[in-house]
């Protein structure tokens, strides 16, 4: 069987913008101090509509604090936020110097231009055909992220926009990999990016009891594996990466934070919501991510899991992950950072996977927060308190990311 290694990709460059800080290191920062980005959100229509849930991991920078006013006007939150991350990823990087159909972008997103969709739905109703926005299908398409870092860039290798719920962001990162192994792009700018603190996705996940309602203590309510979660907290952002073929990189003297090893995607085909109990579909993932790089289970020292703060998900990931490495459960180091982030849905896969990049590259796990009493159904080797130092050496860690429909994406980062 041919290595799927043959052509090591690496990472250059990371930008996001997220609900503790307008870019990564700030938000590295924020990670390793252990800061929570949920707040009461000060909006009219969360009375109006008499919401049940009042808070959630809103981004930290506003747009209009980065953009130009023409860039916030054409564009929805979504692509915004996609373009403020893709730029500093890009900048991060060096901007590299590449043929334009050398360059490629892969933007996931789960949701979409929702906030566009219903204003402008609102503008019909309300007002009529003729006072709809002209550009409110390029805004509101899912696409519409990808292809506008694809017109800022100049990529025309291919725009791409995976579209697996919360899997997205991890799942584009994927795909990247493969454009740059099957020799379709030297280059790709990659990742996820979700503004969907909105009114209706805030009704609809707590209509279907997926939120947490912990209104009073909004920094304490994402508490992944805690006896006391009670549902996930939604965020928004924009996570992007910029991958290069290893002899790219090296070409230009590009600094290498890692490699991306590989991607292992499955499906549980069980329920549109729920996972599959016993982490079947997901452990799939996990091994396949394992053997894609050419690894072991046992070269796994550490996993940043997906750990939502859901009592049903948060369990499934346990037995996958239990399924998966079977007695080496103990010996994993293993961090939750949507206790801090929250979940931003399509981003959240990008934004743990730059953390994981980090984490390699600086041999540092950040603490998950809100843990005061462990579940006793999750015998992992959580971090807690304090940030806690990888071995030295070459190192090998897990992203997990899943959605809903039954995603499955797990990336393994190797220290470059």
């Amino acid at each position: 069987m041919t290595s799927t290694r043959d052509r090591r990709v690496v990472v250059t460059g990371l930008g996001a913008t997220t609900p503790l800080a307008g870019t990564v290191p700030e938000t590295w920062e924020a990670l390793l101090a252990g800061r929570s980005g949920a707040r009461p959100m000060e909006f009219d229509w969360v009375a109006k509509y008499e919401l049940p849930v009042t808070f959630a991991a809103t981004i930290a920078v506003t747009p209009d604090q980065v953009l130009t006013k023409v860039e916030t006007r054409r564009l929805d939150p979504s692509s915004q936020y996609a373009l403020i991350a893709a730029r500093e990823a890009w900048a991060d990087a060096g901007t590299p110097e590449v043929e334009p159909e050398r360059l490629g972008v892969v933007i996931g997103s789960g949701i979409g231009g929702v906030w566009t969709l219903l204003d402008q739905w609102d503008n019909l109703r309300e007002k009529g055909p003729r006072r709809v926005y002209p550009l409110a299908v390029p805004m509101l398409m899912p696409n519409g992220p990808a292809a506008a870092v694809s017109l800022d860039l100049g990529a025309r290798a291919g725009a791409h926009t995976p579209v697996s719920a919360c899997a997205s962001g991890a799942e584009g990162m994927g795909y990247a990999v493969d454009m740059i192994r099957t020799g379709r792009a030297d280059v790709v700018v990659a990742g996820g990016t979700e503004a969907a603190v909105h009114p209706l996705p805030i009704a609809g996940f707590a209509a279907m009891q997926a939120l947490s309602t912990r209104n009073d203590e909004p920094e304490k309510a994402s508490r992944p594996y805690d006896v006391g979660r009670d549902g996930f907290v939604l965020g928004e952002g924009s996570a992007v990466i910029v991958l290069e073929s290893e002899e790219h990189a090296k070409a230009r003297g590009a600094k290498i934070y890692a490699e991306l090893a590989s991607v292992g995607m499955s499906a549980d085909a069980h329920h549109i919501t729920a996972p599959e109990p016993q982490g079947a579909g997901a452990s799939r993932a996990m091994v396949s991510a394992v053997e894609r790089a050419d690894l072991s289970l046992d070269d796994i020292v550490h996993i940043n899991v997906h750990a939502t703060s859901t009592p049903v998900g948060d369990i499934a990931e346990y037995n996958a992950i239990k399924r998966a490495f079977g007695h080496r459960t103990d010996d994993l180091t293993v961090t939750a950072t949507k206790s801090m982030t929250g979940h931003l849905l399509g981003a959240a896969g990008a934004l743990e996977a730059i953390v994981t990049i980090l984490s390699v590259h600086h041999r540092t796990v950040p603490a998950t927060i809100n843990l005061d009493e462990q579940d006793p159904q999750i015998a992992l080797n959580v971090v807690t308190g304090e940030h806690q130092t990888l071995p030295d050496g070459d190192l090998a860690a897990m992203n997990n990311s899943f959605g809903f429909g039954g995603h499955n994406v797990a990336l393994v980062v190797r220290s470059a």
